[in-house]
């Protein structure tokens, strides 16, 4: 009996123990790790992804999946620093670009249901468009002059917190609320859980799915302003592999790459397992290229990990 509810406490909490494993690898391997200015740097550092993976565990939990993020980051980026240096107001500039990654977001969520298609297909596409439209609107070049107070966003703080910390935690307690507490969040999960069934009970499928790409759009547009912010630069190759780096973190937090179950709280968790990963390596001063490699292997692990959940599921 006891054996069992310890394997259980395992299963529910694995991603927490998984954390906690590589805290203390950190502790054991490097003298810097646990130092406050190194935290503070690992949490800033992580703001970016961890504001993109919000949006991304909406849309896998919906059942679907997001690989504009990336480019739709570098978009927001240049789109935001190009108005502002010909003059436009920060404010409106900031809401501007904003709505326009809404769009961006929304107009994946709506091919997608209109012509029936794998998101990952019609994602794929707006990867491509938006990284050109980058390209365009920036002629192939960094726009610079992005310091005063646009820099705070991502280079601010707030006391010793970094605003752009502050801005992932408060837009992470709005997403579990929605998730948790609305009917927007519950029928998200019904959505991913089965579509089928869920058309049939009366929700109205093609409008939630199309409004969780929108969220991640929205969400990748304001970490596109954030990290643009901090560099005090926009680069039109700005979110390359973002992508990759927020699925694995929606995944190794525990969400359902097959939809309907997934939280807030453990994507969080994924973000920070994997900042930590390359924190260690940072700070041993590992190349990147082994970097890539690693994260590869984890990316791989934790979804063969979700495949055997989702056919001990079935069975």
């Amino acid at each position: 009996m006891e054996n069992t509810k310890f394997k259980h406490l395992i299963k529910e909490h694995s991603i927490y123990f998984l954390l906690i494993v590589f805290i203390i690898i950190g502790m054991f391997t490097s003298e810097h790790f646990l130092t406050v200015n190194n935290f503070i740097n690992l949490l800033q550092r992580s703001s970016v992804i961890g504001l993109i993976s919000l949006g991304m565990t909406f849309v896998i939990i919906g059942g679907g999946i997001d690989l504009s993020v990336g480019s739709i980051v570098a978009f927001s980026g240049i789109v935001v620093a190009t108005l502002m240096t010909n003059g436009m107001n920060l404010v409106v500039s900031l809401i501007f670009t904003i709505f326009l990654t809404l769009v961006l977001g929304l107009i994946v969520g709506i091919i997608t249901v209109k012509f029936n298609l794998p998101s990952f297909i019609v994602s794929l596409a707006m990867m491509v468009s938006a990284r050109g439209l980058a390209l365009l609107i920036s002629n192939g070049s960094p726009v610079f002059g992005l310091a005063g107070p646009f820099a705070f966003i991502g280079g601010g703080y707030i006391g010793k917190i970094p605003f752009s910390v502050i801005l992932w935690f408060i837009m992470s307690i709005i997403s579990a609320i929605a998730l948790k507490y609305t009917a927007f969040g519950r029928k998200l999960y019904a959505l991913g859980g089965n579509e089928e069934a869920a058309f049939y009970s009366g929700i109205k499928t093609s409008y939630y799915k199309a409004i969780s790409f929108g969220i991640s759009g929205l969400l990748s547009g304001i970490a596109g302003i954030v990290l643009a912010s901090w560099l005090t630069v926009a680069q039109p190759s700005a979110g390359e592999g973002m992508e990759l780096d927020a699925i694995a973190s929606v995944v190794l937090g525990g969400t359902s790459l097959s939809g309907g179950s997934g939280t807030i709280g453990g994507t969080i968790i994924g973000v920070l397992i994997l900042s930590i990963i390359t924190n260690i390596f940072n700070l041993f001063g590992i190349s990147s290229y082994y970097q890539y490699i690693f994260k590869g292997l984890i990316i791989a692990g934790a979804l063969i990990l979700n495949s055997m959940v989702v056919v001990r599921e079935k069975q």
